[in-house]
């Protein structure tokens, strides 16, 4: 250790795992940690239960480890452990200790064998520990027990990359030696976030296990494999010495006598061992702490700085003080009128990029939705000619007449004028809504405080309904008004005397409007066949006369052309597998509008885009489609060959009289009825905001409970009070041990140049005379004399150090070092390479 600084490190992150483990804070702070990575049964709960040197982890059959059990072991004169689920209490039997963890893992994942990332903090102080911080993590397993799922080992994997993905975490990578090394769990999950091998320590376990004639001293002198970091080799208790409760201190000390009595591990036993283990990790841990001190800090400091506003708000917060109270009360409804108005009117800041709202969709409803509806409303051609016969012929009687009747026209005319009372009523319905949806958005604000919420949209919600009422009564006169006289002196209606011009003055209108463009944008062909390609996008092009579709919309390439003679439109239910919203395009006289199609289905990513292309579409003439019953239908074919020429002029001039009028009556409703609804609705509801929702409010009931704050949000103030001030003592802490540590320089790239090849996980001891030597699968004998094969590439891809690493660069012309200070001289039964 470097000195009394670099000592505080681990406890400092103790500390800080502490205080954000318990406000929820500890997965954003990436503190440094080391994660213990195995396989199931590797032996990762028997090295933890050698460090504390007490039996306290649960164990039996199937994962034992179902939640992350993040172990803080600190040097104390006694011997005691702490959960942080149980403040203040004191466990001084470790019997106890295994139970709780028992209990608490059950309590989140149920008795179910089932796993859970919520972590369990357990601190022990012992006099037998070093100072650390370790997180044993879920075992891998490969096939479910009991009623786990059946992807488990995905689960578990993705909980174990949850912590080894962080740059700030080690990786204690353990692996029995009794398995090939190649197929390690940790070691191929550890690959995986640290290609370089740069966070990772290996740890062989089960070295005693090994089958006679083996051993894993090519592995543990970092030659096969190598890691930054090294290995670091243990036995553990067998099941048995377990079963028999033998003592872990005698352990240990079997562990030692192991070590020192094996000819292949008695020149390295110094560096073997659990106590050795230990004090690696302590120190490998608190240099990387001090590796990332800056950036931690960095980050410390940012997110301070982030809940500093917050903070000196809630700092000195009474909740019960009724000045307090009234003072927020004014302060909200204030804010909720000015999110109102910005809304309706429109705002540079906190501008919506996802959906039209407030004001926006009120402007869309009023020049889009509403105009689409009238046109919508006007009715078939041959019905309106049918109409007028009638009332023509009814006017006359008995009589022939001689003149076109004028109260044919004004019958006519009346009857569609009642017509837009339909549309002039659902265009107030839409407002109303919207503005009801924007009052439910600008009450989020107000959800610190559920009653005042609720108070405030029962109170505004009221007045609009309230106001709805006289909007439509307006609406509703505004068309009686229109009925009561007809004015056929208006400037712009054409008269009788050119009402029989108009037919030839709008086909000339029309022809030379064919080339205005009326839309352009994307839309989805649907019925294109899965032979075909299937569904395609495409960017269409609307003119007064055709209908054309591009490849994209630089409009160079053009798909088709599609007249709009004789093209209505249908709506077409939308599909349960589709989210896109469908119209199509079919011609009147049944025949094939897109190559061998009847209809051309094309889709919209929302029903406002289908409304749009509609109300488009009804500008170059294409109507939707009527839905008439068959008596009509009857009734129009028996009656279409009875009309005379006489009739049928007197028929053309009405239908021209009654277009001319309508159009105005059109003009005039499309230009009232925005108004109406933005002076008694709009403007009155933000008036009645800024003016009455005050006193609508201390008239509603007890102002002081209007203001209670909701549950979530006293967590909330809680919650960012604590935070800040653990963010402030531990950038604290922070400044007082940085300016005290040393530097620790990082172990070097592994130097693989004189270490001869091996092939498996497993080295043999060197033959006797009188024994044949034993090889891995698939080594041949080498001949007498050959110099020793070269390092080939691992299975694990970068943690081996190849020429290609950059962690061991290649070195030419380099003679293979002596190293004397790694390995005592040779026993005479051993065989020296040269």
């Amino acid at each position: 250790m470097g000195n009394r600084g670099m000592e505080d490190l681990i406890p400092l992150v103790n500390k800080l795992q502490d205080a954000f483990s318990s406000i929820g804070q500890a997965c954003n702070l990436d503190l440094p940690q080391i994660a213990v990575v195995g396989g199931q049964s590797a032996g990762k709960s028997s090295v933890l239960e050698n460090f504390v040197g007490r039996d306290f982890l649960p164990r039996g059959s199937g994962i034992v480890t179902r939640r992350p059990l993040v172990l803080q072991l600190i040097s104390a004169t006694a011997e005691w452990a702490e959960f942080l689920h149980c403040k203040g209490k004191k466990f001084t039997d470790f019997d106890e200790v295994r139970q709780e963890i028992e209990a608490e893992t059950d309590r989140v994942t149920g008795a179910n064998k089932g796993i859970s990332p919520v972590p369990i903090n357990l601190r022990v102080y012992s006099p037998h520990v070093l100072n650390l911080t370790l997180i044993d993590l879920p075992g891998i397993t490969k096939v479910p027990v009991g009623d786990q799922p059946v992807d488990i080992e995905q689960q578990i994997r993705d909980m174990i990359m949850q912590f080894i993905c962080r740059e700030s975490c080690l990786i204690l990578a353990v692996t029995p030696a009794n398995t090939d090394l190649a197929n390690s769990d940790a070691l191929k999950l550890a690959k995986d976030v640290d290609p370089q091998g740069l966070r990772t320590i290996g740890v062989i376990t089960k070295l005693d296990l090994m089958d006679e004639g083996t051993d894993a001293r090519d592995v543990l002198e970092n030659k096969l494999l190598p890691l930054r970091r090294g290995y670091i080799g243990v036995v553990n208790r067998s099941q048995k010495d377990i079963d028999g409760k033998k003592d872990i201190k005698a352990a240990l000390e079997a562990e030692r006598k192991f070590f020192l009595s094996h000819s292949s591990y008695r020149h390295m036993a110094d560096k073997m061992g659990t106590p050795r283990l230990q004090r690696v990790l302590n120190e490998q841990l608190t240099n990387h702490i001090r590796d990332t001190l800056p950036a931690f800090r960095s980050k410390l400091q940012s997110q301070l700085l982030a809940l500093d506003k917050e903070a000196e708000e809630y700092r000195g917060y009474r909740p019960d003080d009724p000045s307090r109270k009234t003072k927020q009360l004014l302060q909200m409804v204030q804010q909720f009128s000015v999110d109102f108005e910005k809304r309706i009117e429109g705002s540079g800041d906190q501008v919506d990029t996802v959906e039209l709202s407030g004001g926006a969709k009120i402007n869309r409803i009023f020049h889009e939705r509403f105009p689409f509806e009238l046109v919508k409303m006007e009715c078939d051609e041959k019905e309106m000619r049918r109409e007028i016969s009638y009332a023509i012929k009814n006017i006359h009687g008995i009589r022939t007449g001689l003149f076109t009747p004028d109260m044919a026209f004004e019958a006519i005319v009346k009857k569609q004028v009642i017509k837009l009372k339909g549309p002039c009523v659902k265009c107030v319905d839409m407002v109303i809504q919207e503005l009801i949806n924007t009052v439910r958005q600008c009450s989020n604000k107000l959800e610190c405080f559920p009653r005042l919420r609720e108070e405030t949209e029962r109170i505004v919600t009221s007045h609009i309904r309230d106001r709805e009422s006289r909007a439509k009564d307006q609406v509703l006169l505004l068309i009686d008004i229109q009925l009561s006289y007809i004015n056929t002196n208006h400037e712009d209606f054409i008269g009788f005397a050119n009402a029989q011009q108009r037919s030839s003055q709008t086909n000339k209108s029309q022809s030379s409007a064919g080339n205005q463009v009326i839309r352009k944008g994307w839309l989805t062909i649907n019925n294109i066949s899965i032979m075909k390609g299937g569904a395609k996008e495409y960017w269409f092009v609307l003119t007064a006369e055709s209908l054309s579709w591009f490849k994209d919309d630089e409009e160079k390439e053009k798909k088709y052309m599609l007249p709009l003679d004789n093209l209505k439109v249908r709506d077409v239910e939308k599909s349960f597998m589709s989210s896109k919203h469908i119209f199509c395009i079919f011609n009147t006289e049944s025949r094939n509008v897109y190559k061998d199609n009847r209809t051309l289905e094309l889709a919209c990513d929302s029903q406002d885009d289908v409304d749009s292309w509609k109300s488009s579409l009804l500008r170059a003439g294409v109507y939707p489609e009527k839905t008439t019953t068959v008596e009509s239908e009857t009734t129009t074919t028996a009656d279409n060959f009875s009309m005379d020429p006489q009739l049928e002029r007197k028929v053309e001039t009405i239908r021209n009289l009654v277009d001319s009028y309508m159009a105005i009556v059109n003009k005039c409703i499309r230009d009232l009825m925005p108004k109406t609804i933005m002076h008694l609705m709009i403007n009155n509801v933000k008036e009645f905001i800024n003016a009455e929702l005050l006193a609508q409010l201390y008239s509603a009931g007890d102002q002081n409970a209007l203001m209670d704050e909701s549950q979530e949000q006293a967590q909330r103030r809680d919650e960012v009070l604590r935070t800040h001030q653990a963010l402030k003592e531990a950038l604290s802490i922070i400044g007082d041990i940085s300016t005290s540590t040393i530097t620790v320089p990082m172990p070097p790239p592994v130097d693989t140049s004189w270490m001869g090849g091996s092939s498996g996980g497993r080295r043999s001891p060197p033959p006797s005379p009188t024994a044949p030597r034993r090889m891995s699968s698939g080594q041949r004998p080498a001949p007498r004399g050959a110099p020793p094969p070269p390092n080939r590439p691992g299975p694990l891809g970068p943690f081996n150090n190849s020429a290609d690493s950059p962690q061991a660069p290649s070195r030419p012309n380099r003679a293979p070092p002596s190293i004397p200070s790694r390995r005592p001289p040779p026993s005479p039964t051993r065989q020296v390479p040269p």
